[in-house]
């Protein structure tokens, strides 16, 4: 094994000596000069560098984002469809702001928001779920009286999917809105062209009135103070919101 004396090389072991241009020379505690430049060039080259735990779990990561955007890459859903109109909702906004919907519909839609239907994020932010605008639409329009028609292509990164929608009523254009989804894994693209097909549709029901408080700062300190507790939680190191006719929930117990 070799030995290396104080104040030659101490604590850089064999790699730096190797990179300075010498052989170690096994068992025998002794080194040598090399001759050959090319041997010399090789040796240069700096050593392996271990990688941690951490860093390779981040690079797997980025990994994964780059292999997903290469599958999803040959992915095409461009719309091109017409309806039994003759409309091509990909290009078209036939009705869009031609006249305003009944009376009965616009009650309907811009009908005060019930509280109870209000959830709130740990960050804080208000919101309705997608659902309560689904069933809003119905009420307003009826089951089938009202459409998502897709506007462009599903666009996929490697943590993104969005994708522009048209929201029809009654067969008029009533709003267009890009929605988005956020997504972790390759596997779960599908589900998160799914929830941006929902984001898309909450964006559009703005146009509509519905739910127009969750916009409107006013309403959003009123609600909170009302309706909702904030704590600090030391561990997440951040304040944290609920309902208060919600108990704490994991990881918030």
């Amino acid at each position: 094994m070799l030995y290396f004396r104080s104040g030659l090389h101490a604590g850089r072991g064999i790699p730096a000596l190797m990179r300075r241009g010498y052989t170690v020379l096994g068992g025998s505690g002794s080194t040598t000069k090399k001759a050959t430049a090319t041997t010399s060039a090789t040796n240069q080259q700096p050593p392996p560098v271990s990688t941690t735990g951490t860093t390779t779990v981040a690079n797997d990561k980025e990994a994964i984002g780059r292999a997903s955007a290469e599958i999803w890459k040959t992915f095409d859903d461009t719309p091109s469809f017409v309806d039994g109109n003759g409309e091509n909702w990909a290009t078209s906004f036939s009705g869009l702001g031609t006249s305003p919907f009944s009376k009965e519909v616009a009650n309907i839609l811009t009908a005060e928001t019930n509280p109870d239907d209000v959830e709130i994020t740990p960050d804080g932010l208000l919101y309705l779920p997608e659902i309560r605008y689904r069933r809003i639409l119905n009420k307003a329009f009826g089951p089938g009286g009202w459409g998502l028609a897709p506007r462009s292509q599903t666009v996929i990164t490697p943590k993104t999917v969005s994708r522009e929608y048209g929201l029809v009523c009654h067969g008029r254009l009533v709003a267009v809105a890009r929605g988005e989804q956020q997504y972790f894994d390759p596997n779960g693209v599908p589900t998160a062209i799914e929830g941006c097909k929902s984001n898309a549709m909450m964006r559009c029901c703005k146009d509509l009135g519905i739910a127009s408080e969750l916009w409107d700062p006013r309403f959003i300190r009123q609600f909170k103070k009302k309706y909702c507790d904030e704590k600090y939680f030391e561990k997440k190191r951040r304040m944290v919101w609920k309902r208060k006719d919600t108990p704490w929930e994991y990881p918030y117990k």
